[in-house]
Order: C-alpha cells, then structure tokens, then sequence
C-alpha cells in the first residue's frame, strides 16, 4: 500500500524560513554592486519624470549612530519608492567635511606637533582625517541598504565645492548684504570662535543670580528734581537684577522702559527707583521691606540721567528700551553694549562705545580693574564680594534657567562683541523674500511651517565669519594702511577660480598677488598694500550651499530639490541656512517640500547617553539581527515624533520580521511548479475565495502606494502586517492548504489558487522593496517564471490591480469570515472538551434564519473547506441555543453553531472524514477526490 503521505503537493522554495541576513545582506550588497544596479536604475528610469531628494550632509567625523540610520533609511524609503513609481529618482549622498568637530579632533590627534605645522598642513591633516570617515561612514551606510551614487558622493571639500561656496557668497556682496562690523556676538570660549544661532543649543544651567544697587551720580539730582519734584534732594538710586554678574564691568548704562510705571521707595537711607508692578516681587527676593512709593513716574523721565557704576569710578547712562520686560528681575536693565543683542542696539542709538574687554578665551583684559586675566565664569564670584565690599550687592542666589551652550563643546557661551563678518537680514529683503518663500513651500509636518517662519522673522543678522582654520576662507584683504576691509564681487570671483583648480588650501599658501584684482585700491584710503582676512565662513554656510554646488553641476538633478529631509533641529540648520541662501542665489527656496524627523530615544523615552548605558549602535543590531530589522523598525514607527528603540521593541520588529518572512515562503512554496507563463487561469474561472483574495490585495496595495505617496511608512506597515498576518496567514492560506496539498498539482481549481498566490507574492515584493531591500530581492529570485526584470529593484509598483476590485464580493466574505469566527470559537471549545480531537473530525451544523446570512446558502459546498471540518449541514433554525446565537439587536441575523463528531471514516491521506473509502489495493484507504487527485501528475 503506498505511502499515501508522500503524495501530496508539498510546498517546496529556496526561500529558507532562517533568514540569515548578517550573512545574506552583504552577499545581496555584493551582487547588486557587481551588476551596477544603481545604475541600470538610472538607465531604465531615464526620460521619465524627474524626483530629487536633495541629501543633507552628515559629519564626516565619527561612525554612525542610530540617528544617522534613521535619516538615511527614511531618505532611502522616499528615493526607492519614487522610483518603484516610475520617477527617475537619482540619490547624490554627500558629507560636511569643514569645520570645529572635525579641527578637535585632529588637534588631539597631533598634539604638540600641531606648533610645527602651517596651516595648509594643518588643513591638510583635516582633509586626511574627514576622508576617513567618509569612508568609514559610506560603508556603513551602504550596510543599511540605502541606494545611492556611492561612488561619486559630494564633499564639501571638495575643489569644485569649495569654489561653489565662494560664488554663493559673492551673490550675497553682489547684492550688498555683506558687511563687517563690530556685533556681540554668541562666543564659545573654549572652541575660541563665534557661533551663529544654528550651532547654540539651550540646556540647563545654574547661574548666579543677583540684584545690584546703581546710585544717581550727583551731576543728575537737579535734573532728576525738575523731572520728578517728589525727589528733590532726596538721595536717589535704581536696582538692576542679572545672571551674568561677570558682565558688570563692562556695564554702561541701566535702561527703562518708557511707558512703565516705575515707583521710588524709601529703602534705608536711598530711594530705590524700580518699576512699580515689581516691588512686592523685588521686597520678597531681596528681605528689603518696600512701602508706598514716594513718587511715581513713566521710565521716560529716567533718560539719559546718569547713575553711577557700582565698581568704578565712571557713571552708567539711563536709557530707554521697548525690550525691558516685568516677566523678571527690577524692570530696570543693566547694558553693557558688548555684551547683549538688545545691549547693542540701545549703546549704537545712544553713541556708547562697544565696550567688550575680554579676549578670545573668555578671559578679561588686563585693562579691567581688579579682575584683568580672569576668566570670566570664574571672575562671577570675585565681582559679587567687590560689590558687596561697596554695599551695592543686595541680594544673591542661585538661578536655573535655559542658557546657551557651544551645540560642539557643550560649553556655555558668551555674548562678545568681536569683529565679524555679517550677512545682513534686512538688506536687499532677504528677511521677507525669506518669508514669502516659506509659504510656498510644503511643510511636513504642517508645523514646520510656523517654526522656521518664527527664527526667520525674529533672528539677527547671520554671523558668517568664524575664527578657525579648518573650513573655506572668506576671500576678503584688510588694508594695510587703514585696516579697512574689503570684500568685492573681483575678489570672490577670482579666489573661487583659483579655488577650483587647487582648492581652499591656495588662500594660505599661493602668493597674495593671485587673489588681487589688477588696480584694486582700499575705498577709504586709496592704499594698495593688503593683506588676506583670517577668518574662515561658518559651516551652515558651506552645507547650506550644497544646492548651489551640487544640483546645477549635475545633469541628472534639477533646481529646486523635491524634498529636503532632516531632523527637526534643522529648522535652525541646515533648512534655515540653505533657504537663505537659495533666496541669496535664486530668489527661491531651494526645496518644494521638507520633511523632518524626531529623534532616537530609549524604550522609556530617555535620551540616549553612553552614561546611561542605553545607547542602540547600529552596527551591533546589524551585526545580530540584520539591516532589515532596522528597516522594518523604521517603517512601524510613528518617525514625526521622538522614536523609541531598545531591545523588547527590537525583538518585537524580529517577531513581526519572522512572520513576514514565514507567510512569504508558504506562498512561494506553494508555487513551486508553477508556470505564470502557462498555468494562469483566467479571473472568470478562478475559485471565488481566490478572487476575494485579489480583491483584498488590490485595496491593499492601492492604500500602500499612496501611503508612499505621503510618506507615511506606519500605515504602509499597518497594512502589509494586517494583510500579511490576517488575511493571508490566519485565514487564506488556511483555507487554502488543503486544496494545495491533496487537489491534483495541474487541476484548474489548485492553479486558481497559486495564480492568485504568485500575483500576490509578486506584488508584495514590489511594494515592500523599499522598505525591506534585502528580503524582497530574495523573494524575487525565488519567483517561479522567467518573464521578469533581473531585481526587483528594476520593476515598478504593481499595476492593473483595479479589475480585481469588487465590493460585494468583500461584503459577502466579511460575513463568511465573522460566520468562521463563530465556528473556530465552537470547535475550540469542543477540542478542550475532548468532544472532537481536530477539526476535520468535526461535523458542523448551522442553523440560521434568512436575515443577512443568505450567503451560507449560497456558499454550502464550500462550507467546509471554509471551516476546515470534514461536513457542514445548513438549516433554519429550529429551537434558540442562546449560548451558540449570534446577533442581539432586533431584526440582526441568527446564527446557531452545533458541533459533533463527524460520521464516517477517515480518509488517510487528506484526513477529511468520508461516507466511505476505496478498498482497492491501488488505492486502499484514501477518499475518491483524492483518488481523482491522484490520477494527474505530483508536484516534485
């Protein structure tokens, strides 16, 4: 008697159910690279509409992090998709190469022989060391899957690069929006360079808070008597509330608001002048009892009055500001010009001088008195006992607040007014053309908009210059005679010549003479003697103009990008910086759409610090789970937000990944010879569950396509996971198994089945390639029939799914499935009692009125495969079981499961129970469908 087992269709593929992706992944890489599938990408895609996500430049200065993977893998998401949707979608990567991370590190690298090294070899030495890690950094990337032109990536230092920067800056001297003057400025005094507000980051900090007595100098009684008679003779004085005691030194003036009220109380033997809805506030702080005001007044009448400098022998002018608030403090301001914005304005409208006596290091000069050389942190206390020594200290604590920090060093800052180089924001309109282009651009999400509206609207001018080496010099001379400097459209166009032939490095090492136009003269004093400026531009100006260097150099890019996407940081950054710049250049933003992403937290919401111990390296979840585990995790989260990752949420993206992977090679099992160009059976002739099936994918795939079309990768996984683990696993693939196993492998209702199966399979690896590169390329391989592109990176996005549409056909399989549920629930339960001990044991009886369950009728043959029993009977309803009844409400339909044993015998190679089996030798003890099944040819 034959082994009945061996006759049946078992599923059979290449596609292993162990995955073995650190090994797989880069056997793929390999392939893809020796067939130059980027390439061919470009080759097939070429002549159809243009799709360009410009690439914003990562660091090129440490390995990569998780967020770095995030970005990139969401990049990549976008590029791929796009192109599955017939875009030609060329991805340019690039890389930051300049500036202050990269400079430390190779100062700590050289140590004590960075003193016997130029500046060219010093930059030298950077390029080495920023070429590295671009290395290093590209094949990481590449590691993740991420397509792109890996072998021709942009640099910012590159000559061609470099030289592009310089043309973008002259755009702007073109335009005269370039000034230097002497600004305060935010100034690390650690990296010893000013900071533009992109490279500032708010943190907590603990700062001195104190409240400081500045007395009316003599020269201003008789004045202050007219303007305010109630304090004739009276000695006067006002108060002044900071957390930067360091900078009373270089106080100058106290400032007002105009329109407040401001109040003189009688505080010891002085009248303490402080705004009047703030004294209740100031008496609390300070232990000073404050009773009525001996006169009130607007802080008008305190301008330009003279108070005395608490410290020194000089006095401090009264001046009037809209800037000075009652959120804090006195509603009296201590200015001192070269220390604040706000400062700033108030001592240029009232002709003070920008007096800022520190030095690069944040050390005092040793002009000021008592405190020359100090550093000025360290100078807080040392100013708070002079002041108390003077009796003009009244109240000291301890203040937490927000304060700026170096985003490098994570050093807090200072406000220093140096000698800069500014892009004026005002000048030529930038600041509203700026403004205007926002709206014009789509924000995702929506409230991008209004943030980077607000830093545009309310920034100062762009500090440009930075006092460091490593990065692309400002092509300005200072004149000899006079100083005065020059930067003009001739000097920008000439060193950008001669940068693109040698690069930056020719501005410290070629001869002067190559960078001065022939006749120039110095404006102010008609001197031709110069000599180079040192500074070189801020870094957000050289990422910022990578639309500028990058997109018009390249024939495949067009100008503007389609979509820029960063970190919601960048609002700040680099979007900031390349839309002042495109403004600058264009008169146009240099982006139709920008995206943002949150950032990597833990799995408790924590930052990820190595101190804390929670920090998820990329490399390591390559290393044990694969690229595609990244991948999958990235397309289940909710990217817009902060995103949360640590080992449970990792090993849930395995269980999904698992059983992604799991279905995929039941489908290709069941298709192992199958011929999609022979076998296929018409829509007309296929089993009506396999056209339910196709109707599912067709919806399925229409919500995915545009779900790309949105970038909203949550709901792309939210229904391949639904379709994949629902409506295939838990349900199609189970009703389906028996006819694949034991129907004959070439009958018309088993190739019904597997023409439905490899149009899924099909389509599934084609709408979830961007996401899972790696896994689909595999299933691609694995695909019966020879008629297809060579990856399934070359094909697009499934088409021709609309014919399988049919919404009665869904209705009515909803209800058969609601009707299943009931039923699986019913043999459950009849397995535990022991009543039945599978469920092709089972005999299932429906009983049910006419009322909206007019398809079981319709469907009895199918019954129970449907149920995966070995016999269904159907009926009315003939007395109410109220624990086997389905529906409540009035008028909804009744249904009555009952389940028995079945009757007959089992047949012992589909395991159905039967009236009866065949006796003869041949066939002895199998049923006669499965004798009929057996009359054609295996599946082998």
């Amino acid at each position: 008697m034959p082994e009945w087992k061996n006759t049946v269709n078992l599923p059979r593929t290449g596609f292993s159910m162990k995955a073995n992706l650190q090994t797989a992944e880069p056997e793929w890489l390999a392939r893809w690279q020796e067939m130059d599938l980027y390439g061919e990408i470009r080759k097939r895609r070429a002549g159809q509409p243009k799709f360009v996500l410009h690439d914003g430049p990562p660091y090129a200065n440490a390995r990569i992090h998780i967020g770095h993977a995030l970005n990139k893998i969401l990049k990549d998401f976008i590029v791929r998709s796009r192109t599955m949707a017939g875009f030609d979608a060329p991805y340019v990567p690039g890389w930051d190469c300049h500036g202050l991370p990269i400079e430390l590190k190779v100062d700590r690298e050289l140590g004590p022989k960075k003193r016997d090294l130029s500046v060219a070899d010093f930059r030298r030495a950077c390029r080495k060391y920023a070429a590295e890690y671009v290395q290093i950094q590209r094949e990481e990337f590449e590691r993740l899957g991420v397509a792109g032109l890996w072998s021709k990536p942009y640099l910012t230092m590159n000559y061609g690069y470099q030289a592009a920067i310089v043309r973008a800056l002259g755009k702007f001297v073109e335009q005269g929006m370039v000034y230097k003057g002497k600004k305060p400025v935010h100034w690390c005094i650690h990296c010893r360079t000013a900071l533009a507000e992109a490279e500032v980051e708010y943190e907590p900090h603990t700062s001195p808070s104190v409240y400081v007595e500045f007395p009316l100098a003599p020269s201003a009684m008789d004045e202050l008597a007219v303007r305010v008679p109630a304090l004739a003779g009276r000695a006067v004085s006002t108060l002044i509330w900071t957390t930067t005691p360091w900078t009373i030194p270089s106080n100058l003036a106290v400032a007002f608001h105009p329109e407040t009220t401001y109040g003189a109380y009688a505080v010891g033997d002085t009248h303490v002048i402080i705004a009047q809805a703030m004294a209740e506030r100031v008496s609390k702080a300070t232990g000073k009892v404050f009773g009525e005001p001996v006169a009130t007044f607007p802080g008008a009448a305190m301008d330009r009055l003279a108070f005395r400098h608490p410290l020194y022998d000089r006095d401090s002018l009264g001046v009037l500001g809209d800037y000075v608030t009652l959120e804090q403090g006195t509603g009296v301001v201590h200015t001192a010009p070269g220390h604040g914005s706000d400062d700033f304005l108030t001592g240029v409208r009232y002709g003070l001088d920008i007096y800022a006596p520190v030095d690069a290091s944040g050390r005092f000069l040793d002009t000021v008195e008592s405190f020359g050389g100090q550093r000025v942190f360290d100078a807080n206390p040392l100013i708070e006992e002079a002041l108390q020594k003077r009796g003009r200290l009244w109240h000291r604590e301890n203040f937490e607040h927000s304060y700026p920090h170096c985003w490098r060093c994570q050093n807090p800052v200072i406000f220093l007014a140096t000698s800069q180089w500014f892009i004026s924001m005002d000048s030529g309109h930038l600041r509203q053309r700026a403004l205007d282009a926002i709206d014009r651009v789509q924000w995702i999400p929506s409230w991008g908009r209004e943030r980077i509206h607000n830093m545009v609207a309310f920034r100062p001018d762009w500090c440009i210059s930075r006092q460091r080496s490593w990065g692309v010099p400002i092509p300005a001379l200072n004149c000899t005679t006079c100083l005065t400097p020059l930067l003009t459209t001739a000097l920008v166009e000439r060193a950008a010549g001669i940068f693109d032939e040698y690069g930056a490095d020719a501005w410290y090492e070629r001869p002067l003479e190559e960078f001065v136009p022939p006749g120039l003269a110095c404006p102010n004093c008609g001197g031709r003697a110069f000599e180079r400026d040192g500074n070189i531009l801020d870094v957000w100006f050289d990422s910022g103009s990578s639309h500028e260097a990058v997109i018009p150099a390249d024939p495949n890019l067009t100008w503007p990008a389609d979509i820029y996407l960063e970190g919601s940081d960048q609002h700040r950054g680099w979007f900031h910086s390349s839309l002042l710049i495109g403004i600058g250049t264009r008169g146009a933003a240099p982006f139709r759409q920008v995206l943002t992403h949150g950032f990597v937290v833990d799995e408790h919401g924590r930052k990820m610090s190595k101190s804390l111990g929670n920090t998820v390296a990329p490399q390591d979840v390559i290393k044990q789970s694969g690229a595609e585990i990244l991948r999958l995790w990235i397309s289940m989260v909710d990217y817009g937000e902060e995103v949360r990752l640590g080992p449970e949420i990792l090993a849930r993206v395995v269980e999904a990944y698992r059983k992604f992977r799991n279905v995929l090679r039941v489908l290709l099992g069941n298709l192992s010879e199958f011929d999609p160009d022979a076998d296929v059976v018409p829509p007309a002739r296929m089993l009506e569950i396999d056209r339910w099936v196709m109707a599912r994918f067709a919806g399925v795939a229409e919500r995915i396509v545009a779900a790309y079309e949105r970038y909203d990768y949550q709901a792309i996984f939210q229904e391949a996971n639904a379709f994949i683990t629902v409506d295939l696993s838990a349900f199609y693939v189970d009703v389906t198994k028996d006819r694949m196993y034991t129907f004959g492998a070439q009958s018309e209702a088993r190739r019904s089945g597997q023409t439905a199966m490899f149009s899924i399979v099909d389509g599934l690896a084609r709408l979830l390639a961007p996401i899972l590169p790696f896994t689909t390329e595999e299933v691609w391989r694995n695909l019966p029939g020879q008629q297809r592109e060579p990856s399934v990176h070359l094909s697009l996005f499934p088409a021709g799914l609309d014919a399988w549409r049919n919404d009665e056909l869904l209705r009515q399989w909803k209800q058969l499935r609601s009707v299943r549920d009931e039923v699986n629930a019913k043999l459950e339960h009849e397995r535990q009692a022991k009543t039945i001990s599978s469920n092709l044991s089972a005999r299932v009886e429906l009983e049910f009125d006419d009322h909206g369950l007019e398809c079981l009728t319709q469907h009895r043959e199918f019954l129970p495969t449907l149920f995966g029993v070995s016999d269904v009977t159907v009926g009315p309803v003939r007395e109410r079981d109220v624990s086997s009844t389905k529906g409540e409400s009035p008028g909804s339909p009744t249904l009555q499961v009952r389940v028995r044993k079945a009757d007959g015998v089992k047949c012992e190679r589909c395991w159905r129970y039967v009236a009866e089996v065949r006796t003869e030798p041949d066939w002895a003890g199998i049923c006669d469908r499965c004798v009929e099944a057996l009359a054609e040819p295996v599946a082998r």
